[in-house]
């Protein structure tokens, strides 16, 4: 359904190369993590990724070339959450995440029964009921990242892109939020690629994780693999405790006081 491939991708400020080229196959229903430190190149390959930032090599998504469509084909195949998005405070936040619905609705068509039904569904399963009325201007920062987050899922794209979706929710709406993506990935075999800051969370929910550093992958594969002390020692030059649960698999990764060595 959503099979997302980067064939070489690369990124370039000037003559400054942020991401060296990046090849990936994220499988139907895949959930792909992309950590480092800032500046290692993540929200630029993210933006590559769906279109908004000029680069090189190529991005597919069911071998279609993304380059080859309209924006509007293109937001039908690829949904992204940016990590400071432009919000319009004068906007309900219905009518701003009915904006999600934008590829299936003609020029000067007007939204149908079924988009209206998609957006109250996903208002509600990310607990944003009561502001619905609600200008996004007097809503929280927490808030308002709901907001995008839901405006994202109602396209119903069959790729998400999500940079750093959580960095302003609180520990419970962080879950929720990430609770909801994974609902949904079992749901539609939706397939997702999310930049992450905490790695506990990426060691949670994630499939698999490549970390990126000065723009380079320095490592990939299962997140208990990717997760260890001594490389997130050297990577992020902090100093860690990873553990991994018996139960489900998930990487906990605590910091504890001291340097790396």
């Amino acid at each position: 359904m959503g099979t997302l491939e980067l064939r070489e991708v690369s990124v370039s400020y000037g003559k400054r190369r942020v991401v060296a080229p990046f090849s990936e196959l994220v499988a139907s229903g895949e959930w792909l993590g992309v950590i480092g430190p800032n500046g290692a190149g993540k929200s630029s390959l993210l933006r590559a990724a769906a279109g908004l930032l000029a680069s090189d090599g190529d991005v597919l998504v069911e071998g279609e070339k993304l380059s080859a469509l309209s924006d509007r084909e293109r937001a039908a195949r690829v949904a992204y959450v940016a990590q400071d998005p432009l919000i319009p405070d004068d906007m309900t936040t219905f009518d701003y995440v009915l904006l999600g619905r934008t590829p299936y609705i003609g020029y000067f068509g007007n939204p149908t029964s079924r988009d209206r039904d998609v957006v109250a569904a996903v208002i509600e399963r990310l607990r944003l009921g009561p502001f619905i009325d609600r200008l996004l201007g007097t809503m929280s920062g927490g808030e308002r990242q709901r907001a995008v987050l839901a405006r994202a899922l109602a396209q119903e794209a069959p790729v998400l892109l999500l940079d750093e979706p959580t960095s302003a929710l609180d520990i419970g709406h962080q879950q929720q939020a990430m609770e909801l993506v994974a609902e949904l990935r079992r749901e539609q075999a939706m397939t997702v690629v999310s930049a992450m800051h905490d790695l506990t969370l990426a060691g949670t929910y994630t499939d698999r994780l490549v970390m990126l550093h000065e723009g380079d992958v320095v490592a990939a594969g299962a997140p208990a693999d990717v997760l260890t002390a001594d490389r997130l020692g050297e990577v992020f030059h902090v100093c860690v405790t990873v553990d991994v649960d018996p139960d489900d698999g998930a990487v906990i990764v605590v910091p504890r006081r001291g340097f790396p060595a």
